[in-house]
């Protein structure tokens, strides 16, 4: 379920970059939440 979720928000961060149409600092703080969730996935798989 986190691996979906991450990978949704990274895809929804690219679109962003890609088509420079940014809310501001919302692409950034998904990233953000993003990388958060893939490394609590891999911390709780240890």
């Amino acid at each position: 379920m986190f691996w979906i979720i991450a990978i949704v928000l990274c895809v929804l961060w690219l679109l962003g970059l890609i088509t420079s149409y940014t809310f501001g600092g919302l692409i950034h703080i998904l990233l953000v939440i993003a990388v958060i969730l893939i490394i609590v996935n891999l911390v709780r798989r240890r």
